[in-house]
Order: structure tokens, then C-alpha cells, then sequence
């Protein structure tokens, strides 16, 4: 292992783990419904072959998520699962705050684009006025690395987290720091979204 190589997970693997089980739990349970219903209506075959094709999609996903890490080498950010991705966030071309919002807890991420690959780095969950965010270390890496590109999006969400790590640093609760606020201003209901560019940079720019 490098010694330039940090971690990025934002939730600990025991907790990843639990959350995959749940998941894939879940999707057992639905695709035996399912598949009892397929198969009170078409026969035993027909219910079975119904089963799988709901259950397999979901117990790969938890799979997925379970084996998921996240790390920064350099100015690289890697993922791996069941491949590992890599995107530079020197030459990313594109740069975005995604904001997902999943059984009431609310993920603010660091979307990045870049040689046909994305990969999504969680900065912080909320549920409520509490939550879960990268370390100040892991937080100011990857401000330096979004620093170093020189361009107006790369020092629009380096500002960002620096602004994070000062409103840390100044005690503030978790509802007053500027990732809980930016993820407050995407409109509840949808699973995912993108905040638009403009207005991610007209925040960042109104904080102190």
C-alpha cells in the first residue's frame, strides 16, 4: 500500500456491511413475493425464474456497496468494488455536488467526471441536525487537490471545503456547517440530484 494513499469512506465497514445486508434482505423478501405471485398466476418455473429476476440485480448491488472503497493517491481519486475506476481531479472534466436522499438521511458528494469514468465521493450525511463527515485530513487533501487545478470549478469546491473545515474548526453544529446547508437546498423528494454550478458558486462565495 502507498503511503500517499488515503481513504475517503465515509461510513466505517461494519456499518457498510449492515446497510448492504439490509438491503439485500429486502430484495429477497420482495422477490419472493414476487415470485409466489408469478407463480400462483403462471406455475412453479414461471415463479422461480420471476424470483431471480428481481433478487440477482439486488444482491449484486449489496455486493457492490459491501466491497466499496474509496481512496485518493495523489490527486487520483480510485473506487473499487468488483473493478476499481480512477479519476484524476487534476483533469476531471467535470466537477459536481450530488445530493442523494435515501431513507431519511441525506448525502452530500464530490461528483467527478472524467475519461468516461465518474465516481461519486461522499463528503457527509445528515439525517435530522446529525450526521456522519470525512475527517478534517481527508477534507483538506482533497481541497488541495481541487486547488491545484487552477480553474474556476476547482477552486469553487476547494473553498467549499475549506469553509467546512472552519466551521469545524469554530464548533459550529452540524446544521450551520456549509455541507449540511448547500444539502438542505436540494429539494426533498428525489433520490438523487445534481445542484446546478451557478448556484453551488453563489454560495460559496456568500460565505465568510
Amino acid at each position: 500500500m502507498s503511503d500517499d494513499k488515503l481513504v475517503l469512506d465515509l461510513l466505517d465497514k461494519t456499518t457498510v456491511r449492515k446497510r448492504a445486508r439490509m438491503v439485500a434482505i429486502g430484495g429477497i423478501m420482495v422477490a419472493l413475493a414476487f415470485g409466489g405471485i408469478v407463480g400462483l398466476i403462471g406455475g412453479r418455473w414461471p415463479g422461480v425464474i420471476a424470483g431471480l429476476i428481481v433478487s440477482v440485480p439486488v444482491i449484486l448491488l449489496a455486493l457492490s456497496e459491501a466491497r466499496r472503497t474509496v481512496w485518493l493517491e495523489g490527486t487520483t481519486v480510485y473506487v473499487r468494488a468488483f473493478g476499481t475506476r480512477k479519476v484524476d481531479l487534476a483533469t476531471a472534466t467535470g466537477l459536481d455536488l450530488l445530493v442523494t436522499d435515501l431513507r431519511g438521511a441525506r448525502t452530500v458528494g464530490l461528483f467527478v467526471r472524467g475519461g468516461k469514468k465518474a465516481i461519486n465521493v461522499a463528503l457527509s450525511m445528515y439525517a435530522g441536525t446529525g450526521g456522519r463527515e470525512l475527517g478534517i485530513y481527508q477534507l483538506r487533501r482533497l481541497a488541495d487537490a481541487l486547488a491545484a487545478r487552477g480553474d474556476t470549478p476547482g477552486l469553487v469546491f476547494s473553498e467549499l471545503l475549506v469553509a467546512q473545515l472552519r466551521a469545524e474548526a469554530r464548533g459550529l453544529a452540524a446544521a450551520e456547517r456549509p455541507l449540511y446547508r448547500l444539502g438542505s437546498l436540494a429539494p426533498a423528494g428525489r433520490m438523487a440530484q445534481k445542484l446546478h454550478p451557478e448556484a453551488v458558486s453563489k454560495f460559496v462565495t456568500s460565505l465568510d
